[in-house]
């Protein structure tokens, strides 16, 4: 008779199941919102949208520089405060959804600046906000789905 380990068992898998099962065991080691993969990307992508906007023409610095630069620094804090809040289920859920939409919202600013400029940064800066919105959506499954709490 074989032993079934961990590894053989996630060969078998989805992509969303073994992305779950990795959100699991990270959560077991989690001792600040500094482990969550989510706040990690938001925190680098609040960092790189503000030094692309701080490359903006003038006119546009003060503008949709402005806009973007607090849309992304949003998504991060609004991890940061759900984590805070992480105790009360619907709580950090509402965060996280809070998070999510300013997410989106950077991915708007993004896109209309794209059009505007054209630039590898801002399309490279697209494409981790689109990679990001993934693992906060399948975030947000699993808090909804897992997270033992006070309701």
């Amino acid at each position: 008779m074989s032993v079934v380990g961990p590894d053989s068992y996630r060969d078998q898998l989805s992509v969303f199941d073994q992305s779950v099962v990795g959100l699991i065991l990270n959560f077991r080691k989690m001792k600040t919102y500094k482990d969550l993969d989510v706040y990690n990307e938001a925190f680098r992508l609040a960092a790189d949208v503000h030094k692309m906007s701080m490359d903006l023409p003038k006119t546009e610095m003060y503008e949709l520089g402005s806009q973007i630069r607090r849309s992304a620094q949003s998504v991060r804090a609004n991890i940061v405060e759900g984590y805070g809040r992480r105790k009360y289920k619907a709580d950090f859920l509402r965060f996280l959804i809070t998070a999510n939409a300013s997410l989106l919202e950077t991915e708007s600013h993004l896109e209309m600046l794209n059009d505007l400029y054209d630039k590898d940064e801002i399309r490279r800066l697209i494409i981790n906000s689109s990679d990001l919105g993934k693992k906060m959506h399948r975030f947000i499954e699993f808090v909804q789905k897992n997270w033992k709490t006070r309701s």
